[in-house]
């Protein structure tokens, strides 16, 4: 039980804009993803851990610039990404006995695999955690007999449920299970079709993990599950600090628990309102207002006469006067004064987002714009709730946008 696999390595598809990089390597308070994973993990007492990740190799890049003095990290390459089932055949040479699987975006990896542990100790058999969901079709689903395990049902149509449990995306199994992947058919959720079959011919339980799903960070398929992921971290490890090195001018208010990074300078006449993560060598302009739940990693600008509520800025994003409302800024991108992110319907309904040519409904009453890296943005740009712009676009002052940009547009004003 010392031993543990992180998949890395698909393509983030459903992440776009912000899927330059795997999705695991996205920043939160300071950290990417992955790490809060691994921080978790060596906590939970597990020794080694083998990564899969893409021919890339962005996660082992990445992770250079992390000590984990209790964890020995190896990494396997997955040559295309397949499916999950393929990332972690790539291991099978690799594994000596049972072992835990996790999603690379799991951040309560410490807390679930207690209560997984806890479960192996009694049982001695496989084990996945599981939880209750109100949204199973947007899930696997157990299907269960008593505490056993029977099948797993991948997004069930809304009245076919076989139960209210939905597989978390942690697994403690045996190296037999490869046994079973070899003789399913190859598909995106072959690993759920292995692990049917092998539950067929071998007894595999349910670790219900005990929080409410509402209490617990989402699994991160789409860009709007970063606020859920943010709250658990905020919740759980923000920090009440204002470093040394940090200048907070006259007339600054601060409210709440904030942590405010090394070099940062907050002028005159700001006013953040906690919980918020402001990381190093960070501008907040004068009379700004930063508000609950906005995370600005290292470097970003937020200028003068500026609203940011509820909103992520990855490093070295920078705007000027304007509102960011539940908005996401991936890395320099870089926005001009006056633009704003509408975030609310007029008929304050839930929003719609597209992705990948499909409607999803985000089911939040309140998301502003998520915006890829490396764009530039002019003035007076007004964005529509739920619209994505891609990375390395132009998009020319006044414009509105009113559905998604590709990445490398320039949006230019039309002529008469």
């Amino acid at each position: 039980m010392d031993q543990a696999v992180i998949l890395a390595a698909g393509e983030s598809s459903r992440f776009w804009p912000l899927n330059s990089r795997h999705k695991s390597l996205f920043y939160l308070m300071g950290r990417p993803i992955i790490f809060w994973n691994l921080k978790g993990i060596e906590e939970a007492g597990i020794k080694k851990v083998i990564i899969v990740q893409s021919p890339k190799e962005d996660v082992k890049e990445e992770l250079k610039k992390f000590n984990f003095k209790k964890l020995k990290i190896k990494y396997v390459i997955q040559p295309k990404p397949l499916s999950t089932g393929d990332a972690l055949w790539q291991t099978r040479n690799h594994l000596k006995g049972p072992f835990f699987l996790l999603n690379a975006d799991v951040l309560n990896s410490k807390e679930i695999l207690k209560e997984m542990l806890k479960k192996i100790k009694k049982e001695k058999k496989p084990v996945l955690a599981g939880q209750k969901t109100k949204t199973p079709w947007l899930f696997g689903m157990m299907k269960l007999r008593g505490d056993r395990i029977l099948e797993i049902v991948e997004k069930p149509k809304k009245g076919k449920e076989p139960s209210e449990i939905k597989v978390v995306g942690v697994y403690y199994l045996e190296p037999k299970y490869f046994y079973y992947y070899q003789k399913v058919k190859k598909n995106p959720h072959d690993l759920e079709d292995a692990l049917s079959a092998y539950m067929k011919e071998n007894e595999v339980k349910v670790a219900l993990i005990k929080k409410k799903e509402e209490e617990t960070p989402a699994f991160l398929k789409y860009p709007w599950h970063l606020f859920n992921l943010r709250k658990y971290l905020f919740d759980n490890f923000l920090e009440n600090k204002i470093e040394k090195s940090a200048k907070i001018s006259k007339n600054v208010i601060i409210e709440g628990k904030v942590y405010i990074g090394k070099g940062t300078k907050i002028l005159e006449g700001a006013v953040i309102k906690g919980p918020c993560y402001i990381g190093e060598n960070c501008t907040i302009g004068n009379n700004s207002l930063i508000r609950e739940y906005t995370d600005l990693e290292n470097n970003v600008i937020i200028g003068a006469f500026c609203e940011v509520a509820r909103s992520i800025f990855q490093e070295g994003s920078t705007t000027h006067s304007g509102y960011f409302g539940d908005s996401i800024v991936g890395k320099n991108t870089k926005i001009g004064a006056g633009t704003i992110t509408s975030n609310v319907r007029l008929d304050r309904g839930e929003i719609f987002s597209e992705v990948k040519g499909e409607k999803i409904n985000t089911q939040l009453k309140s998301f502003g714009a998520v915006i890829g890296e490396n764009t530039f943005i002019g003035t007076k740009v007004n964005i529509m709730p739920g619209k994505f712009i891609g990375s390395n676009c132009f998009i020319y002052p006044n414009s509105l946008i009113k559905e998604n940009i590709k990445d490398n547009t320039i949006l230019k004003w039309k002529e008469n």
